[in-house]
């Protein structure tokens, strides 16, 4: 006779995360948190006991992303499990960690940056909660009421809070304006959100990787202590504050141990790593001068962005250690010449320069200007032969003329990026540059941003005709699918080489090509590389490049 098992079911939840990669590694963190805590993770949202919506506030359509994500997650649940928690993490409880459970009722928990090592007692928390409201449920959430009034909130919150916020900076009490709302009672939604977030990952935090097995992000560092006009970052995610070297290490050993080729170093300045560690450090070293003469004090031992890379470049195996994030007005002498030694960092550089004008570059708070730009590209195109430079830029921003933007364009066509995006400016209410005059038409931006985009196409062939002949090493992802094949315009490749083999390209012949990505190549922002044969997938092999789309290559394994 089988004795039936009495033990309790495991709580199953579904997290759905939005917005860029440090974003992701938090939500990699909670999985493994729940994971820990023997909870059933589950990509079934309506078999869920409760779903997590990780959201991104960055700009006002990341923003409407997160609300109309929140709010199919809670029709979802409407219709088909009325006593599922739905909790709200991330960058959008951070930022309005005051109004965001009065405007949403119907959501069970609200968790800040800070809690997302904790998430399994607030899950079980919100549960609770839930089970409250199933018999008394919430007036029904609309969509159009919640973003016109957060964007309400940002355009009346007190300016001179922020000004009182913004001359902290360089000051010991920076980053140190900590409060937390405790979870309220089952009568309203568990809440639980750190007014200025001073949380970072270590080795022991738990995670589990949602990204392919040859390649993971590595969180570095977390916060920012920039004024640039235009971004929200330093109010959502707290002032810089970088990990210890040994446990980075550590980590991208014990990855590397896992099968990973590819190590992405991540955090809102990677440049700036290390230098918050030194003792009785000051914040107030952004500029390119006060940054230079803060790396050259450190002691001979302390901890920098040219440590870690030098110690993780001496790990053994084979593995590419792609940086992510780096700041202009922070590179030095040192850093080009590290990169330049260490072989397993890939010639890749991502280096996010915003405009080039120098009215824009002082509206915009970027501490750089027009002429340090130019000098520095020189710089590390010089000390790093072979390098690849990703940026972007802003167009559209308050003040820009016409004059000021044709600056940018003849910049962008004579530096000739290997790899460039851009934005159209997103007005946001809670920074400097919202409150701007000079405001940009929507309609102008939009034809700006066609005009550099047009620009960097042209660009963006001549960089992909001068890979044709080279041999060079790639990751192999996976198998290219028809989805990929049309996603890189295989009616634009040239020289015919998929219509002369395939007189369909979407037909079985798109079986013969894998899809991998060189060292120029980021995941998920940058190009690849279509390969004929069957490859090895999550290993280097050398190719050689036979041809190009626009922004793609295509090649053919060296034997």
């Amino acid at each position: 006779m089988i004795k039936k098992n009495s033990s309790p079911k495991p709580l199953r939840v579904g997290l759905i995360s939005l917005g860029c990669a440090k974003n992701l590694v938090d939500a990699e963190i909670m999985l493994g948190s729940l994971l820990k805590g023997g909870v059933e993770i589950t990509n079934d949202a309506t078999t869920a006991d409760a779903v997590i919506v990780n959201t991104c506030s960055f700009i006002d359509s990341a923003q409407e992303e997160s609300v109309d994500t929140i709010l199919e997650s809670v029709e979802l649940r409407d219709a088909h499990q009325r006593g599922q928690a739905v909790i709200v993490s991330g960058c959008l409880s951070q930022r309005f960690r005051e109004e965001l459970p009065q405007l949403m009722p119907e959501v069970d928990a609200f968790m800040g940056i800070d809690q997302v090592a904790q998430v399994g007692e607030i899950v079980s928390q919100a549960i609770a909660s839930r089970a409250s409201k199933v018999q008394n449920p919430a007036a029904k959430i609309l969509k159009g009421k919640v973003v016109s009034r957060l964007n309400e909130l940002e355009k009346n919150r007190d300016l001179s809070s922020r000004e009182k916020e913004e001359s902290l900076r360089g000051t010991g009490k920076f980053g140190k304006t900590k409060t937390v709302v405790g979870t309220q009672t089952t009568a309203g939604p568990v809440f639980d959100v750190t007014q200025r977030p001073v949380f970072i990952p270590d080795f022991e935090t738990p995670r589990f990787r949602l990204t392919p097995k040859h390649f993971a992000y590595v969180k570095i560092a977390e916060g920012c202590n920039h004024p640039c006009s235009f971004c929200i970052i330093p109010r959502m995610r707290g002032s810089h504050r970088s990990r210890t070297q040994a446990d980075i290490v550590k980590e991208v050993k014990a990855l590397i141990a896992d099968g990973v080729k590819e190590i992405n170093l991540i955090s809102q300045d990677s440049t700036y790593y290390g230098l918050d560690l030194r003792p009785n450090h000051s914040r107030a070293i952004s500029s390119p001068e006060k940054f230079t003469a803060a790396a050259k004090s450190l002691a001979a031992d302390a901890t920098s962005i040219c440590t870690l890379l030098r110690a993780l470049n001496s790990l053994k195996g084979e593995f590419w250690i792609r940086l992510l994030y780096t700041h202009p007005a922070h590179w030095t002498d040192e850093l080009i010449s590290t990169i330049d030694q260490c072989k397993k960092v890939a010639r890749y550089i991502d280096i996010p320069l915003q405009h080039i004008h120098e009215n824009m570059l002082e509206r915009m708070r970027r501490e750089t200007s027009q002429q340090y730009i130019v000098d520095l590209i020189k710089r590390i195109r010089a000390g790093i032969p072979g390098i690849a430079l990703r940026t972007t830029f802003i167009v559209g921003f308050p003040g820009e003329t016409e004059a000021s933007f044709n600056t940018l364009l003849k910049f962008i066509r004579d530096t000739k990026f290997e790899r460039l995006g851009i934005f159209a400016y997103s007005k946001e209410d809670g920074t400097r540059a919202g409150a701007m005059a000079g405001q940009v038409a929507d309609k102008v931006k939009q034809k700006r941003r066609e005009l550099a985009m047009a620009a960097q196409h042209q660009v963006a062939i001549e960089v992909a005709e001068g890979f044709v002949g080279r041999e060079i090493k790639v990751l192999i992802e996976g198998r290219a699918d028809e989805k990929q094949l049309q996603s890189a315009k295989v009616s634009s490749w040239e020289h015919g080489l998929m219509r002369a083999a395939d007189t369909h390209p979407m037909s079985a012949g798109t079986r013969r090509y894998f899809v991998g990505r060189g060292e120029a190549d980021a995941p998920d922002i940058d190009g690849r590389v279509y390969v004929r044969g069957k490859l090895p997938v999550g290993e280097f092999t050398s190719v050689k490049i036979i041809g190009h789309t626009d922004y793609d290559l295509i090649a053919e394994a060296v034997a």
